[in-house]
């Protein structure tokens, strides 16, 4: 009830307390005493009457006034509550790696810790045709299949497992590109077989080269890509053998790779990654010329490290995107993959021969990953300001330390036959499918319901950047 009415209703009471006397208790006498118990009454009760009279006319008059506007929203709630619903609280900045909980903390949905999932995997090799021999571990004898059953759960969240129908809704009429190396190719691998199970796709490819091809889900007018750049920037062959018999290569760090340049501009969404190539030996060169090189173990050549061309090749590719011709999607950067090899290098007898995941207190970025990935890290954000300034987004997928934690997810020997003469013999690089990169797709559905919008016709995205609610 409203205050001036319980305010009414108490000055009502006092003042028929003051006029009824107490007849039920007291007998009757005689009229004379009657009246005189009257005015005796009366005389004594008339001060505390006028103060409440007066009190109550101070309320009615001032109190709807001031509590008008609560009166108001009260009664346009629903009639069944006693009280109204608060009023919205305001959408929270946009971020690219953090969600809002119920509680309203936020929850970066890249730190956490894997967990035992007996649901998974949601396909197998025998239900998806889209996984190449080198990933498809169980076809060649992989002896234990605990590895598929993890999942990443953020620390304070839920992160929801991929729903393929959920993704399709939300790209349909879009592209999405993949462009890097064979890493980014085996994420998209994973992507359509969480997709082969609602609907079908169609090779549209226009070119025979198997590393880069392009293709269309009718049912959602939905188009997917990968483009073949390892260096991302232009590279040429220089030595086949070169100092450690894996090639020599010549990289431009200056020139964006044009197999990926003349293409990109009309996708409304690319995956930029790279990073296992720039392990080679390579020659850098900037403005025509040769500025350094990484272990070209030549001596009139200066040894800048691999990882002067990895800020190099990612710094052009970032400012290709951003200076672009009709580039408006939007870059995601997924970041630097750990490889896992034990007990000797790639070449030297290395293997990854783990069956489950590390905690977060048996393993820490450091070293050779810690370096690729700050590196990465460095570039992105100095791109990011930039995209912010002219309107472009610029994500993170930010997988390194969870996938840190994965040494039991690569094929190892189980990529291809015993006997068959390959180059990497023990894989412990590339992720098996079903297997822990299909996590790298749970994080990209998440980031895309957290643009929360939908890009229009003149290639401007709409939509609110409240980041989602994860339940």
């Amino acid at each position: 009830m409203p205050l001036c009415h319980t305010l009414v209703l108490s000055s009502f009471h006092a003042l028929c307390n003051t006029c009824l006397i107490n007849f039920s208790l007291s007998p009757m006498k005689s009229n004379e005493l009657f009246y005189t118990k009257i005015m005796r009454r009366t005389q004594e009760n008339t001060t505390g009457i006028v103060l409440v009279l007066i009190f109550s006319s101070v309320v009615l008059t001032i109190v709807p006034v001031y509590f008008f506007p609560l009166w108001k929203r009260s009664s346009s709630s629903s009639s069944t509550t006693a009280t109204s619903s608060p009023l919205p609280l305001p959408s929270p900045p946009p971020s690219v790696r953090s969600a809002t909980m119920r509680s309203g903390a936020k929850c970066d949905i890249f730190s956490g810790e894997w967990v035992p999932n007996p649901k998974a995997p949601y396909y197998t090799n025998g239900t998806c045709w889209a996984i190449h021999d080198h990933q498809n571990c169980m076809k060649f004898g992989r002896p234990d299949d605990g590895f598929m059953k993890w999942r990443w759960r953020p620390d304070g969240c839920e992160l929801p497992v991929f729903n393929p129908a959920q993704f399709l809704e939300l790209v349909g009429g879009k592209s999405l590109a993949f462009l890097g190396d064979s890493v980014g190719r085996n994420q998209m691998q994973s992507l359509m077989c969480l997709l082969s199970k609602v609907t079908y796709v169609v090779d549209i490819s226009t070119t025979s080269d198997d590393k880069s091809r392009r293709w269309s889900y009718p049912t959602h007018n939905f188009t997917l890509a990968n483009f073949w750049s390892p260096y991302l920037v232009r590279s040429v062959e220089a030595d086949p053998k070169g100092p450690t018999l894996t090639g020599l290569f010549s990289l431009y760090l200056d020139e964006p790779d044009s197999n990926w340049t003349a293409q990109i501009k009309d996708f409304d969404y690319v995956i930029v990654s790279a990073g296992h190539w720039f392990f080679r030996p390579t020659l850098y060169h900037e403005n025509h010329r040769v500025i350094g090189c990484h272990y070209c173990l030549n001596p009139n050549v200066t040894d800048l490290t691999m990882y002067h061309g990895y800020r190099m090749a990612f710094r052009t590719t970032f400012q290709t995107l951003l200076s672009l011709a009709g580039y408006k999607g939007t870059t995601f950067l997924r970041t630097y993959a750990p490889s896992h090899y034990e007990n000797g290098e790639w070449d030297k007898g290395g293997d990854c021969l783990r069956t489950r995941p590390v905690g977060s207190n048996e393993t820490r970025l450091e070293g050779i990953n810690l370096e690729m990935y700050m590196t990465q890290l460095e570039e992105f954000r100095s791109a990011e300001r930039e995209a912010r300034a002219r309107g472009l987004k610029f994500r993170l997928i930010d997988v390194t330390e969870v996938m840190l934690r994965r040494p039991d997810g690569h094929p190892s020997r189980y990529g291809h036959l015993p006997q068959e003469n390959v180059t990497m013999y023990n894989d412990c690089v590339h992720w098996c499918l079903p297997g822990p990169i299909d996590s790298w797709n749970d994080f990209l559905l998440q980031m895309l319901k957290m643009e929360g919008g939908s890009r229009s016709s003149s290639g401007k995205f709409h939509g609110s950047e409240r980041k989602l609610e994860i339940k």
